[in-house]
């Protein structure tokens, strides 16, 4: 009775343990996935960046709402991204503050030490020259620093985004 009572406990366990390992390798295929889409965008010099938080130079977190981003597709640069901080000269009404469409110049795009994909490059507006500092990790998580000539430099928090417009980091 008790070699029964072994043997039974014995294959619930051994059962039990399958789906974990069958989660596991799933997991590791998307985290590998995830990386080859990552490799591609950045190597095509097509990607676009969703936007979750504003780090101020003020020591400021900002939380935002999902619609702002910064896309790099080509030659062109389409920044949507909000502007708080300290700006010495602006345009009369405001100006455009983030908002704008330019050209990409001296693009520069190299591997990092943590296997992260770091990219510099700069833009030009009417109002400002702007160079930005993008940092994108294997599983889509995204760093961007602008500093301007105009204005003090701010940091944003992101997310690069599939082409179903899912941001790739997010949690399963």
């Amino acid at each position: 009775m008790k070699k029964k009572l072994l043997l039974w406990a014995g294959w619930c366990l051994a059962l039990s343990a399958i789906p974990v390992s069958l989660s596991a390798q799933s997991k590791t295929e998307k985290k590998q996935e995830r990386a080859q889409m990552v490799k591609e965008r950045m190597e095509a010099k097509d990607f676009e960046i969703e936007v979750r938080s504003a780090l101020t130079q003020g020591g400021h977190s900002i939380q935002l709402s999902p619609y702002y981003s910064l896309t790099v597709k080509n030659d062109s640069v389409f920044s949507y991204l909000p502007y708080y901080g300290r700006a010495y000269s602006i345009p009369y009404g405001g100006g455009e503050g983030l908002n704008f469409e330019a050209e990409v110049l001296d693009y520069e795009q190299k591997l990092g030490k943590k296997g992260n994909y770091e990219i510099e490059f700069s833009a030009r507006t009417r109002e400002d020259y702007y160079t930005f500092h993008v940092d994108v990790y294997d599983n889509g998580a995204s760093n961007i620093r602008v500093n301007m000539q105009r204005k003090q430099s701010i940091d944003f928090i992101g997310d690069l985004v599939t082409e179903e417009k899912e941001p790739v980091s997010k949690k399963e």
